[in-house]
């Protein structure tokens, strides 16, 4: 079954190596190539993540240079993996073939510049999220003590979004910030969280967070990272049942329709029992057909995510 999976940090450890990692099976990278063909990934989301711990004069740097990892080492290295620009490509993909989705975690790198956010969107960039975990020039990530919600600039920068039918990610905003964004922004998405009540991590969202998202037809993707799927008080590893639960919960909240899943591999240190990198991903497909139909789990794995952005291409 088809996968689309909206997040992965490949790009940072691609960089990190200094282009030294081989994309297509490089064993370091939990999302290469050749893993995400054996787990039937057929939509990939990378994520561009900037260090906020680099001087604001490096940050700018590092968002190009992933970039161009993209292009250089993705896209012209694999004719099999397609650059994703307008959402009706999805739907239009060939067997085979992996769409190739540019996104970024964080606007640190763009400081107060809004060319530059205008320049991501020239690059390939359709989705964004303002914030990592701490606060920046855009608002307040769910680690930031401070809880302040959205800048002025975080506003405008929503308005873009609007404008060109970006996506913009909630699922590093603190909850003042989730509740503005749900007022202003057109396309919201949270591109890889659970459900707090199940394992209460402030980078999951509360219920209420997750009913005003599928009251939108926003969509809500899954995160693997145990830390997000069981309470650290659990003992033993995080396994694909307590993820399901995750997706079950949302579920019984009315998101059926709007579930999808984002790995975060590549960001992660930790994973989930059996699905240790992308090559697993119909592990988990296999357990999902053992307690939802077909086409429920086809929604959460592909078809949820293609409805929502076929609605960005009739309103944009």
């Amino acid at each position: 079954m088809r996968i689309i999976d909206l997040h992965c940090d490949a790009l940072a450890k691609i960089e990190a190596s200094r282009g030294a990692l081989c994309y297509t099976d490089a064993p370091e990278l939990a999302s290469n190539r050749d893993r995400l063909k054996e787990g039937g990934v057929a939509v990939q989301g990378f994520a561009v993540f900037v260090d906020p711990a680099l001087p604001g004069s490096m940050r700018w740097q590092s968002c190009l240079d992933q970039i161009h990892y993209f292009y250089a080492e993705i896209l012209e290295k694999h004719d099999d993996m397609q650059l994703i620009t307008e959402w009706s490509q999805i739907g239009k993909l060939s067997e085979g073939s992996i769409g190739a989705l540019l996104t970024l975690e964080g606007v640190d790198p763009i400081e107060n510049d809004l060319k530059r956010l205008h320049l991501l969107y020239r690059l390939g960039v359709r989705s964004v999220g303002l914030t990592w975990n701490y606060g920046n020039q855009a608002g307040d990530g769910v680690l930031e003590p401070r809880g302040a919600g959205l800048t002025s600039l975080g506003k405008e920068m929503i308005a873009l979004h609007n404008r060109y039918g970006v996506l913009t990610d909630v699922s590093h905003l603190n909850e003042r910030g989730f509740w503005e964004v749900m007022e202003l922004a057109r396309y919201p998405i949270a591109s890889h969280s659970n459900a707090r009540v199940l394992c209460d991590h402030p980078r999951n969202l509360t219920d209420e967070q997750l009913i005003a998202m599928f009251r939108r037809g926003a969509p809500v993707h899954v995160v693997y990272y145990p830390e997000f799927v069981v309470d650290a008080r659990s003992s033993g590893p995080a396994t694909i049942a307590d993820l399901i639960r995750h997706i079950d919960h949302m579920c019984a909240l009315g998101g059926e329709r709007h579930i999808g899943f984002g790995s975060d591999f590549d960001g992660i240190t930790l994973t989930v029992e059996g699905l240790e990198h992308a090559g697993k991903s119909q592990r988990l497909i296999s357990e999902l057909l053992k307690h939802y139909s077909e086409e429920q789990v086809r929604g959460f794995a592909f078809d949820n995510f293609v409805r929502y952005t076929a609605k960005i291409n009739l309103n944009s």
